[in-house]
Protein backbone atom coordinates (compact mmCIF):
# COMPACT_ATOMS: atom_id res chain seq x y z
CA UNK A 1 0.00 0.00 0.00
CA UNK A 2 1.56 3.26 -1.15
CA UNK A 3 1.42 6.55 0.74
CA UNK A 4 -1.27 8.13 -1.47
CA UNK A 5 -3.55 5.12 -0.99
CA UNK A 6 -3.10 5.43 2.78
CA UNK A 7 -4.06 9.12 2.63
CA UNK A 8 -7.17 8.26 0.61
CA UNK A 9 -8.13 5.60 3.16
CA UNK A 10 -7.68 8.03 6.05
CA UNK A 11 -9.66 10.67 4.17
CA UNK A 12 -12.59 8.25 3.85
CA UNK A 13 -12.16 7.38 7.52
CA UNK A 14 -12.58 11.02 8.54
CA UNK A 15 -15.68 11.45 6.37
CA UNK A 16 -17.36 8.31 7.69
CA UNK A 17 -16.36 8.97 11.29
CA UNK A 18 -17.89 12.46 11.36
CA UNK A 19 -21.57 11.51 11.91
CA UNK A 20 -20.49 8.85 14.41
CA UNK A 21 -18.44 11.40 16.34
CA UNK A 22 -21.29 13.92 16.51
CA UNK A 23 -23.77 11.26 17.62
CA UNK A 24 -21.30 9.86 20.15
CA UNK A 25 -20.76 13.30 21.70
CA UNK A 26 -24.53 13.78 21.71
CA UNK A 27 -25.00 10.58 23.67
CA UNK A 28 -22.15 11.58 25.96
CA UNK A 29 -23.95 14.75 27.08
CA UNK A 30 -27.21 12.90 27.61
CA UNK A 31 -25.81 9.90 29.44
CA UNK A 32 -23.45 11.98 31.59
CA UNK A 33 -26.64 13.59 32.91
CA UNK A 34 -28.18 10.21 33.62
CA UNK A 35 -30.45 9.92 30.56
CA UNK A 36 -29.72 6.88 28.41
CA UNK A 37 -30.58 7.57 24.78
CA UNK A 38 -31.14 4.64 22.45
CA UNK A 39 -32.92 7.12 20.17
CA UNK A 40 -29.75 8.59 18.64
CA UNK A 41 -30.50 6.62 15.48
CA UNK A 42 -34.00 8.01 15.14
CA UNK A 43 -32.95 11.60 15.75
CA UNK A 44 -30.20 11.34 13.15
CA UNK A 45 -32.66 9.89 10.67
CA UNK A 46 -35.26 12.60 11.28
CA UNK A 47 -32.61 15.31 10.96
CA UNK A 48 -31.27 13.76 7.76
CA UNK A 49 -34.71 13.83 6.18
CA UNK A 50 -35.83 17.28 7.24
CA UNK A 51 -32.50 18.92 6.42
CA UNK A 52 -32.50 17.40 2.91
CA UNK A 53 -36.21 18.07 2.35
CA UNK A 54 -36.12 21.71 3.44
CA UNK A 55 -32.84 22.28 1.56
CA UNK A 56 -34.46 20.86 -1.59
CA UNK A 57 -37.54 23.07 -1.16
CA UNK A 58 -35.70 26.30 -0.30
CA UNK A 59 -32.42 25.82 -2.14
CA UNK A 60 -30.52 26.76 1.06
CA UNK A 61 -28.48 24.18 2.90
CA UNK A 62 -28.31 26.42 5.97
CA UNK A 63 -32.09 26.54 6.26
CA UNK A 64 -32.02 22.77 5.79
CA UNK A 65 -29.47 22.43 8.59
CA UNK A 66 -31.66 24.52 10.90
CA UNK A 67 -34.66 22.35 10.03
CA UNK A 68 -32.70 19.18 10.73
CA UNK A 69 -31.56 20.46 14.12
CA UNK A 70 -35.11 21.56 14.95
CA UNK A 71 -36.48 18.10 14.06
CA UNK A 72 -33.86 16.37 16.18
CA UNK A 73 -34.52 18.69 19.10
CA UNK A 74 -38.24 17.96 18.83
CA UNK A 75 -37.52 14.25 19.20
CA UNK A 76 -35.17 15.04 22.10
CA UNK A 77 -37.93 17.02 23.78
CA UNK A 78 -40.26 14.05 23.32
CA UNK A 79 -37.67 11.77 24.89
CA UNK A 80 -37.21 14.25 27.73
CA UNK A 81 -40.93 14.43 28.42
CA UNK A 82 -41.20 10.65 28.52
CA UNK A 83 -38.10 9.94 30.60
CA UNK A 84 -37.68 13.06 32.76
CA UNK A 85 -41.11 14.58 33.29
CA UNK A 86 -43.18 11.39 33.26
CA UNK A 87 -40.34 9.19 34.56
CA UNK A 88 -40.89 6.53 31.92
CA UNK A 89 -38.47 3.82 30.88
CA UNK A 90 -35.66 5.54 29.01
CA UNK A 91 -34.80 2.56 26.83
CA UNK A 92 -38.37 2.05 25.68
CA UNK A 93 -38.70 5.77 24.94
CA UNK A 94 -35.56 5.65 22.78
CA UNK A 95 -36.74 2.58 20.88
CA UNK A 96 -40.11 4.26 20.26
CA UNK A 97 -38.33 7.30 18.83
CA UNK A 98 -36.39 5.07 16.44
CA UNK A 99 -39.57 3.41 15.17
CA UNK A 100 -41.37 6.74 14.89
CA UNK A 101 -38.56 8.35 12.90
CA UNK A 102 -38.19 5.36 10.57
CA UNK A 103 -41.87 5.42 9.61
CA UNK A 104 -42.46 9.17 9.70
CA UNK A 105 -39.58 10.13 7.41
CA UNK A 106 -40.64 7.75 4.64
CA UNK A 107 -44.30 8.73 4.95
CA UNK A 108 -43.63 12.47 4.73
CA UNK A 109 -41.03 12.03 1.99
CA UNK A 110 -43.51 10.11 -0.14
CA UNK A 111 -46.22 12.69 0.48
CA UNK A 112 -43.99 15.66 -0.33
CA UNK A 113 -41.90 14.34 -3.21
CA UNK A 114 -43.53 11.08 -4.43
CA UNK A 115 -40.14 9.48 -5.08
CA UNK A 116 -40.49 6.31 -3.04
CA UNK A 117 -39.42 7.82 0.26
CA UNK A 118 -36.52 9.79 -1.20
CA UNK A 119 -35.89 13.49 -1.60
CA UNK A 120 -34.70 15.10 -4.85
CA UNK A 121 -30.95 15.19 -5.38
CA UNK A 122 -29.38 18.27 -3.84
CA UNK A 123 -27.22 20.55 -5.93
CA UNK A 124 -25.49 23.91 -5.63
CA UNK A 125 -26.46 25.90 -2.57
CA UNK A 126 -28.72 23.11 -1.31
CA UNK A 127 -25.78 21.02 -0.08
CA UNK A 128 -22.51 21.57 1.74
CA UNK A 129 -19.54 21.76 -0.60
CA UNK A 130 -15.93 20.85 0.28
CA UNK A 131 -13.80 23.67 1.62
CA UNK A 132 -10.29 24.18 0.28
CA UNK A 133 -8.10 25.46 3.09
CA UNK A 134 -5.52 28.22 2.48
CA UNK A 135 -2.38 27.11 0.59
CA UNK A 136 -3.78 23.61 -0.02
CA UNK A 137 -3.33 23.85 -3.79
CA UNK A 138 0.15 25.32 -3.48
CA UNK A 139 1.33 22.63 -1.06
CA UNK A 140 -0.29 19.70 -2.87
CA UNK A 141 2.90 18.78 -4.71
CA UNK A 142 5.08 18.91 -1.58
CA UNK A 143 6.27 15.42 -0.60
CA UNK A 144 4.49 13.84 2.39
CA UNK A 145 3.22 17.04 4.04
CA UNK A 146 1.50 18.17 0.83
CA UNK A 147 -0.89 15.19 0.49
CA UNK A 148 -1.55 15.20 4.25
CA UNK A 149 -2.64 18.84 4.21
CA UNK A 150 -4.21 19.05 0.74
CA UNK A 151 -5.95 15.65 0.68
CA UNK A 152 -6.51 14.65 4.31
CA UNK A 153 -6.98 17.93 6.19
CA UNK A 154 -8.36 20.15 3.44
CA UNK A 155 -11.31 19.40 1.19
CA UNK A 156 -13.99 18.55 3.75
CA UNK A 157 -17.33 20.23 4.34
CA UNK A 158 -17.66 22.69 7.19
CA UNK A 159 -19.59 20.15 9.29
CA UNK A 160 -16.52 17.90 9.45
CA UNK A 161 -14.49 20.69 11.00
CA UNK A 162 -17.38 21.49 13.35
CA UNK A 163 -17.49 17.86 14.49
CA UNK A 164 -13.79 17.72 15.31
CA UNK A 165 -13.92 21.12 17.00
CA UNK A 166 -16.70 19.79 19.22
CA UNK A 167 -14.31 17.32 20.88
CA UNK A 168 -12.17 19.87 22.78
CA UNK A 169 -15.26 22.06 23.29
CA UNK A 170 -17.14 19.15 24.87
CA UNK A 171 -14.15 18.35 27.07
CA UNK A 172 -13.94 21.98 28.20
CA UNK A 173 -17.67 22.23 28.92
CA UNK A 174 -17.82 18.99 30.90
CA UNK A 175 -14.58 19.28 32.85
CA UNK A 176 -13.81 22.99 33.09
CA UNK A 177 -17.14 24.73 33.61
CA UNK A 178 -19.65 24.88 36.46
CA UNK A 179 -22.38 23.69 34.10
CA UNK A 180 -20.32 20.62 33.19
CA UNK A 181 -19.59 19.84 36.83
CA UNK A 182 -23.28 19.99 37.68
CA UNK A 183 -24.18 17.94 34.61
CA UNK A 184 -21.79 15.16 35.60
CA UNK A 185 -23.01 15.33 39.19
CA UNK A 186 -26.60 14.85 38.05
CA UNK A 187 -25.58 11.62 36.37
CA UNK A 188 -23.84 10.37 39.49
CA UNK A 189 -25.88 11.67 42.43
CA UNK A 190 -28.94 13.75 41.49
CA UNK A 191 -30.13 13.94 45.09
CA UNK A 192 -26.95 15.79 46.10
CA UNK A 193 -27.41 18.25 43.25
CA UNK A 194 -31.01 18.82 44.25
CA UNK A 195 -29.97 19.38 47.87
CA UNK A 196 -27.56 22.07 46.66
CA UNK A 197 -30.50 23.95 45.16
CA UNK A 198 -29.79 23.11 41.50
CA UNK A 199 -32.61 21.86 39.30
CA UNK A 200 -32.06 18.23 38.33
CA UNK A 201 -34.88 18.41 35.79
CA UNK A 202 -33.48 21.56 34.21
CA UNK A 203 -29.98 20.10 33.84
CA UNK A 204 -31.28 16.87 32.36
CA UNK A 205 -33.44 18.74 29.87
CA UNK A 206 -30.42 20.87 28.93
CA UNK A 207 -28.41 17.70 28.32
CA UNK A 208 -31.02 16.06 26.10
CA UNK A 209 -31.47 19.27 24.10
CA UNK A 210 -27.72 19.53 23.52
CA UNK A 211 -27.92 15.92 22.43
CA UNK A 212 -30.65 16.93 19.98
CA UNK A 213 -28.51 19.70 18.48
CA UNK A 214 -25.54 17.40 17.89
CA UNK A 215 -27.71 14.61 16.46
CA UNK A 216 -29.29 17.21 14.19
CA UNK A 217 -25.91 18.22 12.81
CA UNK A 218 -24.97 14.55 12.38
CA UNK A 219 -28.14 13.81 10.43
CA UNK A 220 -27.80 16.92 8.29
CA UNK A 221 -24.25 15.88 7.45
CA UNK A 222 -25.47 12.51 6.16
CA UNK A 223 -27.94 13.94 3.66
CA UNK A 224 -26.44 17.31 2.71
CA UNK A 225 -22.68 16.67 2.81
CA UNK A 226 -21.79 12.98 2.79
CA UNK A 227 -24.58 12.34 0.28
CA UNK A 228 -26.75 14.60 -1.85
CA UNK A 229 -30.22 13.80 -0.58
CA UNK A 230 -32.22 11.58 1.72
CA UNK A 231 -32.95 7.89 1.19
CA UNK A 232 -34.91 5.50 3.37
CA UNK A 233 -33.12 4.42 6.57
CA UNK A 234 -29.96 6.26 5.51
CA UNK A 235 -28.64 6.43 9.08
CA UNK A 236 -28.04 2.67 8.63
CA UNK A 237 -27.39 1.86 12.29
CA UNK A 238 -24.93 4.68 12.86
CA UNK A 239 -26.75 5.71 16.02
CA UNK A 240 -26.21 2.27 17.53
CA UNK A 241 -22.58 2.23 16.43
CA UNK A 242 -22.17 5.63 18.13
CA UNK A 243 -23.57 4.13 21.34
CA UNK A 244 -21.06 1.29 21.12
CA UNK A 245 -18.29 3.84 20.56
CA UNK A 246 -19.51 5.78 23.61
CA UNK A 247 -19.22 2.69 25.81
CA UNK A 248 -15.84 1.89 24.29
CA UNK A 249 -14.77 5.48 25.03
CA UNK A 250 -15.97 5.21 28.64
CA UNK A 251 -18.02 8.40 28.28
CA UNK A 252 -14.97 10.62 27.64
CA UNK A 253 -14.73 13.11 24.73
CA UNK A 254 -11.18 12.40 23.54
CA UNK A 255 -11.67 8.67 23.75
CA UNK A 256 -14.87 9.14 21.76
CA UNK A 257 -12.82 10.69 18.97
CA UNK A 258 -10.47 7.71 18.82
CA UNK A 259 -13.32 5.20 19.01
CA UNK A 260 -15.32 6.78 16.21
CA UNK A 261 -12.23 7.08 14.02
CA UNK A 262 -11.74 3.34 14.52
CA UNK A 263 -15.30 2.64 13.41
CA UNK A 264 -14.83 5.06 10.54
CA UNK A 265 -11.81 3.06 9.46
CA UNK A 266 -13.89 -0.12 9.43
CA UNK A 267 -16.39 1.64 7.19
CA UNK A 268 -13.66 2.96 4.90
CA UNK A 269 -12.21 -0.52 4.45
CA UNK A 270 -15.58 -1.65 3.11
CA UNK A 271 -14.99 0.47 0.01
CA UNK A 272 -11.36 -0.60 -0.42
CA UNK A 273 -11.11 -4.42 -0.32
CA UNK A 274 -7.93 -4.12 -2.37
CA UNK A 275 -6.15 -2.66 0.66
CA UNK A 276 -6.99 -5.65 2.85
CA UNK A 277 -5.86 -7.96 0.10
CA UNK A 278 -2.58 -6.04 -0.28
CA UNK A 279 -1.87 -5.94 3.46
CA UNK A 280 -3.10 -9.37 4.55
CA UNK A 281 -2.73 -11.21 1.29
CA UNK A 282 -6.31 -12.53 1.40
CA UNK A 283 -9.36 -11.68 -0.67
CA UNK A 284 -12.37 -10.65 1.41
CA UNK A 285 -15.92 -10.75 0.11
CA UNK A 286 -17.77 -7.43 -0.11
CA UNK A 287 -20.63 -8.68 2.08
CA UNK A 288 -18.21 -9.49 4.88
CA UNK A 289 -16.62 -6.05 4.65
CA UNK A 290 -20.05 -4.42 4.71
CA UNK A 291 -20.85 -6.24 7.94
CA UNK A 292 -17.49 -5.37 9.54
CA UNK A 293 -18.62 -2.22 11.42
CA UNK A 294 -21.60 -4.05 12.90
CA UNK A 295 -19.60 -7.16 13.79
CA UNK A 296 -17.04 -4.97 15.54
CA UNK A 297 -19.87 -3.22 17.38
CA UNK A 298 -21.02 -6.52 18.85
CA UNK A 299 -17.44 -7.55 19.71
CA UNK A 300 -16.68 -4.25 21.43
CA UNK A 301 -19.94 -4.30 23.37
CA UNK A 302 -19.30 -7.89 24.46
CA UNK A 303 -15.74 -7.12 25.49
CA UNK A 304 -16.12 -3.70 27.09
CA UNK A 305 -19.66 -3.30 28.39
CA UNK A 306 -18.69 -5.02 31.65
CA UNK A 307 -15.51 -2.99 32.06
CA UNK A 308 -16.92 0.43 31.22
CA UNK A 309 -18.73 1.89 34.22
CA UNK A 310 -21.62 4.20 33.23
CA UNK A 311 -22.83 7.11 35.36
CA UNK A 312 -24.31 5.65 38.55
CA UNK A 313 -27.70 7.33 38.15
CA UNK A 314 -27.93 6.53 34.46
CA UNK A 315 -31.31 5.24 33.36
CA UNK A 316 -32.95 6.04 36.69
CA UNK A 317 -35.71 8.66 36.85
CA UNK A 318 -35.22 11.10 39.67
CA UNK A 319 -37.98 11.34 42.25
CA UNK A 320 -37.56 14.26 44.62
CA UNK A 321 -37.84 13.36 48.26
CA UNK A 322 -40.41 15.31 50.20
Amino acid sequence: MDFLTLIQLLDSTVRLATPLLLACLAGLFSERAGIFDIGLEGKMLAAAFFSAAIAALTGSVWIGLAAGIAASMAFSLLHGLASITFRGNQLISGVAINFLAAGLTVLIAQDWFSQGGRTPSLMGGARFEPITLPFADALASTPILGPIYAELISGHSILVYVAFAMVPLTWWILFRTRFGLRLRAVGENPAAVDTAGVSVVGLRYAAVMICGVLCGIAGAYLSTALQAGFVKDMSAGRGFIALAALIFAKWRPWYALYATLLFGLFGALETRPDIIQAVLGIKVQGALLGALPYVMTVIILAGFVGKAIPPRAGGQPYVKER
